[in-house]
């Protein structure tokens, strides 16, 4: 199977399958000398595993992570990572009425037709489990990105057609509530909503927010690989995504120019007062709305608005890198549903076993790990950029 490896110079390959013996991944080209332990990873894991409420599927997994290779005494080798989650609530009878059926929404059919096999208990590596290995070098990245001062967040933006509030926008929420929002009545609202659909055997899609700060600009190459280029390809690798946008996205084709565009300030010269100081409360000359200039990086430039989600022309300006994903409703739900067997014959399927009524609190951190993963990536990339970067690493 070819695929399974992401990444140009920090590269993690996943393995494993859903009712395998386990999951887990390598990650290669990771600097020596980072601190990490075990503890770091389970951090991130704790936040994907099942069973943490109603809301998630049942299955009773310790998601326990082990570091096998490339970590000593607490730090990073610079040798491969090589990391194991292994499966210990593998109920693999749940999907025997289903090995020669092909459940609608899922990669059954589709795996079959390419390979003539699939392993039919739980979706084998088209399984949410392969998140793990996602997640568990995500974590790694994180930790290099800690030391390069840039943080990767992600939190649920919306629960099928609920969607929290930019006036009751509150970080600290997300970690308080079932639903990973940052708005509390919000969060109520999506569960009482998901309460109904479970109630109809129905399942629940909706959106993922991230935000990385503290990215300075010139991060990302300017033709195929754009850095919004590689995160989207990135994210939209995540099982059950249907669409990923970057600042605005969809929402800049109803735009016009004028105000789509994010205008350039100079601090230093603000903070001189005079002629560009009366203009720091910038007029937005589409909708008459005052703009607090948005102060970023080292060179005293500034932006009066982020609709680029901070990335223009495949590279990062400085500012907040906005990206949302959509995730697509649970396709395994307890409705009748219309499929075919592998014989091409009619019939129907009620699918049983334990599943995610939605996906979306769960996959926050898969989202999380792809961006930071990415990013870190495309940090290493770019010290080769210029010759005095290079000069710099080899003391010349």
């Amino acid at each position: 199977m070819a695929g399974s490896t992401w990444g140009t110079i920090l590269t993690m390959t996943t393995w494993g399958e859903s009712h395998g013996r386990g999951l887990g991944v390598t990650v290669d080209g990771c600097p020596a000398g980072l601190s990490l332990r075990e503890e770091d990873i389970q951090k991130y894991l704790d936040r994907r595993k099942p069973g943490q409420s109603r809301f998630a599927t049942a299955r009773r997994e310790g998601d326990q992570a082990e570091i096998l290779s490339g970590v000593f005494e607490g730090r990073t080798t610079g040798t491969p990572i090589s990391m194991l989650v292994r499966n210990t609530d593998q109920r693999s009878h749940d999907y025997s009425a289903i090995m020669d059926v092909y459940r609608p929404g899922h990669a059954d059919f589709t795996f079959d037709e390419k390979y003539g096999f699939r392993d039919y208990r739980g979706g084998g590596r088209s399984s949410g489990r392969e998140t793990i290995g996602r997640v568990a070098a995500g974590a790694v990245a994180a930790r290099l990105l800690a030391e390069l001062g840039v943080t990767v967040t992600a939190y649920t933006r919306s629960v099928g057609p609920i969607e929290i509030s930019e006036e009751r926008f509150d970080l600290a929420q997300a970690g308080e509530n079932r639903m990973y929002m940052p708005d509390a009545a919000a969060a109520a609202e999506a569960e009482r909503y998901l309460e109904g659909m479970m109630a109809a055997g129905d399942s629940v899609g909706g959106v993922v927010e991230c935000l990385v700060n503290g990215l300075p600009a010139g991060i990302g190459e300017p033709v195929f690989e754009k850095l919004d280029a590689r995160l989207a390809h990135a994210v939209m690798s995540i099982g059950a995504v249907k669409g990923v946008e970057i600042g605005d996205g969809f929402a800049a084709a109803l735009n016009v120019g004028s105000r789509n565009n994010d205008g350039f300030r100079s601090r230093k010269a603000l903070e001189r007062g005079g002629k560009d100081a009366a203009s720091a409360d910038i007029q937005d000359r589409a909708s008459g709305e005052e703009q607090a200039v948005r102060d970023f990086g080292d060179r005293g430039i500034s932006k009066t608005t982020n609709h680029a989600g901070g990335i223009l022309g495949g590279i990062s300006d400085g500012d907040t890198i906005v990206l949302r994903a959509a995730f697509k409703p649970t396709p395994s739900i307890s409705q009748p549903q219309q499929t075919v067997n592998r014989r091409g014959e009619n019939t129907e399927i009620t699918v049983k076993g334990r599943h995610d009524p939605i996906i979306v609190p769960r996959a926050v951190v898969v989202v999380e790990a792809m961006t930071a993963f990415t990013v870190a990536d495309m940090m290493l990339l770019n010290m080769s950029a210029r010759l005095d970067s290079v000069k710099k690493v080899y003391g010349r």
